[in-house]
């Protein structure tokens, strides 16, 4: 999208879920955690959101303290409080009800100077469902490599 810097993707939640919804939230940070964030030192792998309330939160995501910190530096995989409207919480309680859907961080990118988490709805992939999404990706890349050779 135009005017967003992507600082990473989460690439095992797109093979691990099915994402049926996207919600972009903000997020609480410390000083020392955005400077981190800025230079790419954060890691999504393993990181899920949970509702506790009326709030949801953030578990788990890996940020690194900074190389120019002091003392007043950062935990790195503290629970971070996730930034989204009344209606969107409310909607999102109501689906991870739902048996089998999860809240997982697809990205996370800066937005006007701000940073921004992508939220995405999951449900969990079968083993077989894994492998099939594989083959077809494999059998497009060789189709295109094909096409590649015949031209």
């Amino acid at each position: 999208m135009e005017g967003e810097k992507v600082i990473t993707v989460n690439k095992k939640a797109f093979h691990n879920y099915t994402i049926s919804d996207k919600f972009e939230a903000g997020i609480v940070l410390q000083g020392t955690e955005v400077k981190s964030i800025r230079i790419g030192r954060i890691n999504l792998k393993d990181s899920y959101a949970t509702v506790k309330g009326e709030e949801i939160w953030l578990l788990n995501c890996h940020i690194s303290p900074y190389t120019h910190g002091n003392r007043e530096n950062h935990e790195p995989t503290r629970t971070r409080k996730l930034l989204l409207h009344k209606r969107e919480i409310s909607r999102l309680i109501g689906k991870v009800a739902e048996r089998g859907f999860t809240l997982v961080p697809l990205r996370v990118y800066l937005k006007k100077g701000l940073v921004k988490v992508e939220l995405g709805l999951a449900k969990g992939k079968k083993l077989y469902d894994k492998r099939e999404a594989e083959q077809r990706k494999d059998i497009e890349r060789e189709t295109r490599a094909a096409i590649r050779r015949s031209r």
